[in-house]
């Protein structure tokens, strides 16, 4: 039902909830309780002077009656729906219109799930891999242990001397001191885990937070005439550490080589005439199409073709380098599904790579990839080479099939993959 037929559903739903009954409206603004049964059961369209004036008289703004409820609630409530036969998805609009509270209710709860969704597949992924994880609860159980083995020779030693004791003891609440110091640190790093996605544990993090806050652009990089990468390094005062310098470093000479390449402004030019067709752009400029992949990526998002992500691994299948996009949050710390287009470019270099995959989970997001592997370093005709691949995301088309994947087998719900390697900590799915 178009939203603008509902505006007497809206003002029928007003009225009741402030308690005026349809005579004293009608009254009020100067037409018959008849006429006014009529626009309320969407019988009679309504529009001009007598609308603003019921508006008036209801105390809410006009737009308010004829649009309903906003295009992002509505999208919020259908995606809500998703999984859900049962669901009306055909009367979101009216639901919506009359049950504003319900409405936005239902559509916070929805954000709230797809938060806590998240924050699942982080902890998870970090239980699972993160060293920093693995290394604070051995420090926590070897503590405990100490202090369990003290305690136990103070109770089942009768007769310890005097000056054995008082070690004994001292020793105890040594132990206790660092059990505590090192419980209040996981527990601090747990807590963590559980807000911002992108934390600070590891030189990569630091990386990943800082280009973040630059939305992955460094215009001080673009240009003719830009400082040095080392200069920006230097500047930037939330690199804490010596090794995420050296990552950042890097990143920034090769982020300058790219713009060299391929200059923000004829880039988007082309952008707008060929489309975010890799290939295309990489004849243009007669680059590398994983040169087009990073520049995508890089691009401001007020100019990027809508949401843009990148994942990037070395030959071993190590993610080095990620850029989520909302629906597609690549782990952290590796062990990502097989089925990725990213492994398939991985086994055959050279070899473009284009498919649309679906992930797994409630939602089922859609997305359009291009992967590509390439030596980064080659050492020499008898020399080992070290090879890196890179996978674009972008928006899927509309009505192409994709292929189902996973972020992870520990948390992907598709039982019967024949990729599975491990078993899913998800019973039936999100």
């Amino acid at each position: 039902m178009p939203r603008n037929v509902l505006t007497g559903t809206r003002i029928r739903e007003r009225r009741m909830m402030m308690g005026v009954r349809q005579a004293d409206l009608a009254h009020a603004v100067g037409i018959s309780p008849s006429y006014l049964n009529l626009i309320e059961h969407n019988r009679r369209r309504i529009g001009g002077k007598l609308l603003n004036e019921i508006a008036r008289r209801l105390e809410v703004d006009a737009a308010a009656l004829t649009e309903g409820a906003g295009a992002a609630m509505l999208d919020r409530l259908r995606v809500a729906a998703v999984g859900h036969d049962s669901a009306e998805q055909d009367r979101i609009e009216e639901f919506a219109g009359r049950f504003p509270g319900w409405a936005q209710l239902l559509a916070d709860t929805q954000r709230h799930i797809r938060r806590l969704e998240r924050t699942v597949e982080m902890l998870t992924d970090r239980m699972t891999h993160d060293p920093f994880l693995s290394a604070s609860v051995h420090e926590v159980l070897s503590t405990v242990t100490a202090i369990r083995s003290t305690a136990a020779i103070l109770i089942e030693t009768e007769d310890i001397d005097p000056e054995w004791r008082r070690r004994f003891h001292r020793n105890i609440g040594d132990e206790s001191t660092r059990l505590a110091e090192s419980a209040q640190a996981l527990v601090n790093y747990l807590d963590n885990s559980g807000g911002d996605d992108l934390l600070r544990n590891s030189p990569q993090e630091e990386v990943e937070v800082w280009l973040k806050a630059q939305s992955y652009h460094l215009a001080v990089l673009e240009g003719p005439d830009p400082p040095s990468p080392e200069t920006v390094i230097a500047q930037a005062g939330a690199l804490d550490s010596a090794s995420a310098r050296d990552l950042a470093l890097a990143y920034l000479r090769r982020y300058r080589a790219d713009a060299l390449k391929l200059p923000l402004e004829p880039f988007c030019e082309a952008l707008e005439v060929l489309g975010p067709d890799p290939g295309a752009l990489a004849d243009r400029f007669a680059v590398s199409a994983t040169a087009v992949f990073r520049r995508l990526a890089s691009l401001p998002p007020e100019r990027a073709p809508g949401p843009v992500g990148l994942a990037i691994c070395d030959g071993s299948g190590t993610l080095t380098f990620r850029k989520p996009v909302e629906g597609f949050n690549p782990p952290r710390f590796g062990a990502a599904c097989p089925l990725w287009p990213l492994y398939q470019a991985l086994s055959r270099p050279t070899m473009p790579v284009r498919g649309v995959i679906e992930l797994a989970g409630r939602l089922s997001a859609r997305f359009l990839t291009y992967a590509l592997c390439l030596p980064r370093r080659v050492g020499g005709f008898g020399g080992p080479q070290v090879f890196e691949a890179s996978m674009l995301i972008l928006p899927a088309p509309p009505g192409e099939q994709g292929q189902p994947v996973g972020a992870s087998c520990r948390i992907c719900p598709r039982e019967d993959c024949v990729a599975r390697r491990e078993p899913s900590i998800i019973a039936h799915g999100f």
